[in-house]
This record gives C-alpha cells, sequence and structure tokens, in this order.
C-alpha cells in the first residue's frame, strides 16, 4: 500500500460543529487503598475537534486514563466534562462515544457490513438510516467492495478501517482509540496514520488516542500529552515537545537525544556557560542560574560537522574523534567523542563522517536546559 492510494479529503467540515470538548479536572483512578494511584490528580482540556494523544510507557497511566473516559474503569475521585456535561457518573453505553480498541475487536462470525451497521441497530436506528450511514461510512474507509467479506478475510490495515468506521458510523463527536496501529508493520502504519488523521479531519471528530509509539504521536497529533507514574509530564504541540522538552524524562522518551549534565559557570546578555561534568564548557542561549547544576538536551541532529569550515570564533566549536557511523540512506548516524564525552549525531551526507577527526559545531540555541526528574545524577 502506498500514499497515493489513500482518498483525499475534498475541503475541511467545520470542527466545532462536530468536535466535543473534554475537561479532566484532578482524575484520580486508584486499584487499592494500600496502592499507588494509576492515575494522579491528571487535568487536562481538549478543544473540539483536536487531535490529542496520550504519550508514555507501559505503566504511565495513559490507557487508564483513556478508559475512565469511555466510562470502561471507574473514577476514584475528580471530574470528566464533555461538552459542558459530566460524564463522570454515566454508564459507557450512554456517553455515546465511539471506541477503538487495539484488537480491533470485530465481530468475526459477521461481515464487514453487520459489524459496522451493528451499533446502529442497538441505537434502533431505521433500516434506510442504517443503510446510508453504512454505506457512506464503507465509502469513506474505502472498503466498499469487501462489504460482504468476514474480517478473516481482510488485511490488518482493512481490519484497522473496519473498526474505525464502526466507531464512528453513528457520527459520536468524541472518538476514543487504544493503541490502533500496533498490531501493524511499519509501513503500514505510517500509512494508516496518514488515513486515520484524514478521516478524522473528514468528520471534524474529537479524537483521544494512546499509544507508546512517539513517531505516531509526533505525526498524528495536534496535542501531545507525555505521560509517566501516572502524571501528565508534559502538554503541547509536536514540535514543541520535540524541541523544546521540560525533564530529562521528555527528552530522552520522545526521539533521541544527547543528554549531559554539568554546573553553570557564567551568565551573559547571550546565555550561559555550563561546564560539563566531561570537563567541555558549552554555551547555551537559556538564561541559567549561576553555581548550578543542570541538564542540557541536545539532538544529534543538531550537532553540526564542518570539517573545518567553521569560524573559530563562533561558540561550541570543537575538535571530536569519530568513533562509529551508520548509513541509513538519507541520513548517517554516528558516535564522536570529545575527550571523555560522547555524543550522538545525524547527519544528511555520510562523507562528513568518514574522517578519523571532525569538527563540530552546536548552535546554542539547540541547546535546551531541561528539568532533572529522571535520573540519579540530578544532585546539587
Amino acid at each position: 500500500m502506498t500514499y497515493s492510494n489513500v482518498k483525499p479529503v475534498v475541503g475541511e467540515t467545520d470542527r466545532s460543529a462536530h468536535g466535543a470538548s473534554v475537561s479532566l479536572t484532578s482524575l484520580v483512578k486508584q486499584y487499592g487503598k494500600d496502592m499507588k494511584p494509576a492515575v494522579q490528580g491528571i487535568n487536562l482540556e481538549v478543544k473540539s475537534g483536536e487531535f490529542v494523544t496520550l504519550l508514555g510507557p507501559s505503566g504511565s497511566g495513559k490507557t487508564t486514563t483513556l478508559m475512565m473516559i469511555a466510562g470502561f474503569e471507574s473514577v476514584t475521585s475528580g471530574d470528566i466534562v464533555v461538552d459542558g456535561q459530566s460524564i463522570t457518573d454515566l454508564a459507557a453505553h450512554k456517553r455515546d462515544i465511539g471506541v477503538v480498541f487495539q484488537s480491533y475487536a470485530l465481530f468475526p462470525h459477521m461481515t464487514v457490513r453487520d459489524n459496522i451497521e451493528f451499533p446502529l441497530k442497538m441505537r434502533r436506528w431505521p433500516s434506510d438510516d442504517i443503510d446510508r450511514a453504512v454505506a457512506e461510512s464503507l465509502e469513506l474507509v474505502r472498503l466498499t467492495q469487501f462489504a460482504d467479506r468476514f474480517p478473516s478475510q481482510l488485511s490488518g490495515g482493512q481490519q484497522q478501517r473496519v473498526a474505525l468506521a464502526r466507531a464512528t458510523v453513528f457520527t459520536p463527536k468524541l472518538l476514543l482509540m487504544d493503541e490502533p496501529l500496533s498490531a501493524l508493520d511499519r509501513q503500514l502504519r505510517q500509512v494508516m496514520q496518514f488515513e486515520i488523521k484524514q478521516i478524522q479531519r473528514s468528520l471534524g471528530i474529537t479524537v483521544i488516542a494512546v499509544t507508546h509509539d512517539q513517531e505516531e504521536a509526533l505525526t498524528m497529533s495536534d496535542l501531545v500529552v507525555v505521560m509517566n507514574d501516572g502524571k501528565i509530564i508534559q502538554a503541547g504541540a509536536a514540535d514543541e515537545i520535540y524541541e523544546q522538552p521540560s525533564t530529562d524524562f521528555v527528552a530522552e522518551f520522545i526521539g533521541e537525544t544527547n543528554l549531559v549534565r554539568g554546573r553553570v559557570t557564567g551568565n551573559k546578555a547571550t546565555g550561559s556557560s555550563v561546564k560539563l561534568d566531561s570537563g567541555a564548557v558549552v554555551t547555551t542561549a537559556a538564561q541559567l542560574k549561576a553555581g548550578s547544576r543542570v541538564a542540557l538536551s541536545i539532538r544529534p541532529e543538531h550537532i553540526g560537522i564542518s570539517n573545518g569550515q567553521i569560524p573559530s570564533g563562533d561558540s561550541n566549536v570543537f575538535q571530536a574523534d569519530v568513533m562509529d557511523w551508520v548509513y541509513s540512506g538519507a541520513t548517517s548516524r554516528g558516535i564522536v567523542r570529545l575527550g571523555e564525552l560522547q555524543l550522538v549525531v545525524r547527519v544528511s551526507q555520510a562523507a562528513q563522517l568518514r574522517d578519523n577527526k571532525v569538527d563540530i559545531h552546536i548552535d546554542p540555541a539547540h541547546i535546551i536546559a531541561v528539568q532533572q526528574n529522571n535520573s540519579e545524577n540530578a544532585k546539587s
């Protein structure tokens, strides 16, 4: 399957007319009095028509949060409000929320058409309305010609689209998705990321999804919510989360980074100087407290390789030894050593890493100070 197979969306639906707003206030889930809460006081505002992803490692509380919104898990304390109305104590079947499960949960004895029309029959829709809605839904997910097939006769991507059609055919204002692409191979996941986003925009609905896949979250989301240990660590747009991580956990969990630590040795109007534990001194554009211990995040693609072409007057210019490099098509990934410090770099030209020694340059604006709460090294 290629991206050329994806049906384009003509125009864009007015999201405000379809998508629900969602507000989570001090949301807590505790399974036992002596157990640590699985979700610890979550506060989150989701706008109408947004695609929001709860991202985090296993045990971070993301799925538990999603299941409380769906009504499949009870709320220990706090409130869930959808379009201004509390649904905290409302039964799951009365919330009128679409849900796509990780396993898709299709009925194996039913055809594609039967699976999609099932929620409409449960809601006692008139038969003419059911036929119309199912036909439109099949067209939207490009499965019209597969309507009479059974789930076992479909590919993984096709089954995923059936599950998506069944969850949206009754026009819910809110769709919840639990690891919707985890069962697919990498190439198909990338195609389905695009398709799901297109369908969401076409329908104008609000989506809250759960994933542990960073690329999936960054690709699909209007808002990425990074969770760990039952708490929200950082929430923001994809580029904000990636380029401006707030903590060492976010920096390391989202993509790849060089996380280095040191002590602030001085300040200027243009930023601060930091002596790293390795002995090297770098300059960051951030204004940091003199004498404080800091953690710095440097993305591999922000370390430039110059082979002697960078003016010596620039800050953060060092000579480094090339330890290893791997060619990977559009970019090459390498490891360079600066004294006792090893850094991962990513460059667009493999030839830049073939010399034994190279000059590296790090723009002070791309050396990001992050809060230290993920390591025993975060000591003052």
